[in-house]
């Protein structure tokens, strides 16, 4: 039974952007402002997610928010202390302060800052979303589309509604400290960590790599004729090395 709220009369506020435009200039937002995110926004935010697909539309995803609180404030520690472990352990092994990382302007050091003061800050981001699937079967490897869509359509709402957030794994080091203070069921796969608040800098357009790259016809590696970015569009040099 849905508990009264004086949301329960509010109609889902106007969207910022279009689609498309939302669709191309969601980027990863990793600092956010001092402020929480009003009760109306997560509302019209997570509302968004819960429209998302899945498999047979069983809707198997359930999204665990996390704001303010004593369970919420110890739940974000544990993953923030779990970030800050992980990432220190893939910038050594990475390499991320060698070679270029040595450059305080190159694009790796740059993600290197950027990264250490997100998981340095993580645990005071106003609001940590533990996305999750409700298992009624074996794992398999499909079992994702049923919860990921959902995860994609918070991302793009928050976008919309002039918020932002990451998606990360970093839960996986405290994933059964977590269990035991959330009361997580056993059968429930915890899917990622979600941080979310208004962004302290501003959104896209992302740069990707070139649409030839990524998109073939009839054939492996032979991109079509159509597969031509927009004007204007920027590109990324970060990532593996183009293989045919």
């Amino acid at each position: 039974m849905t508990k009264h709220s004086s949301l329960a009369e509010a109609p889902v506020a106007g969207d910022s952007v279009g689609l498309l435009e939302g669709l191309v200039s969601t980027r990863a937002i990793r600092r956010y402002r001092d402020e929480p995110i009003p009760e109306a926004v997560l509302r019209d935010i997570l509302f968004a997610a819960t429209r998302g697909p899945s498999g047979s539309n069983r809707q198997p995803f359930r999204f665990l928010v996390l704001t303010e609180g004593d369970r919420a404030h110890e739940a974000k520690n544990l993953i923030g202390d779990a970030a800050r472990q992980m990432w220190a352990a893939k910038r050594e092994a990475d390499g991320y302060d060698q070679g270029s990382g040595a450059d305080p302007d190159s694009p790796k050091s740059r993600m290197a800052r950027t990264m250490q003061d997100y998981v340095d800050n993580l645990h005071r981001a106003p609001c940590l979303i533990l996305p999750c699937l409700v298992r009624y079967r074996e794992p398999n490897p499909m079992e994702g589309a049923s919860v990921y869509p959902a995860v994609q359509n918070l991302l793009l709402a928050a976008r919309a509604l002039n918020y932002g957030g990451v998606i990360t794994g970093f839960h996986g080091l405290v994933e059964q400290e977590l269990r035991s203070l959330l009361a997580i069921p056993e059968n429930v796969f915890i899917s990622a960590t979600v941080t979310l608040g208004k962004p302290m800098g501003r959104h896209g357009p992302v740069r990707r790599r070139p649409m030839e790259e990524l998109v073939y016809a009839d054939r492996w590696g032979e991109a079509p004729a159509w597969a031509v970015d927009p004007p204007g569009t920027r590109y990324t040099s970060a990532g593996p090395k183009t293989q045919s």
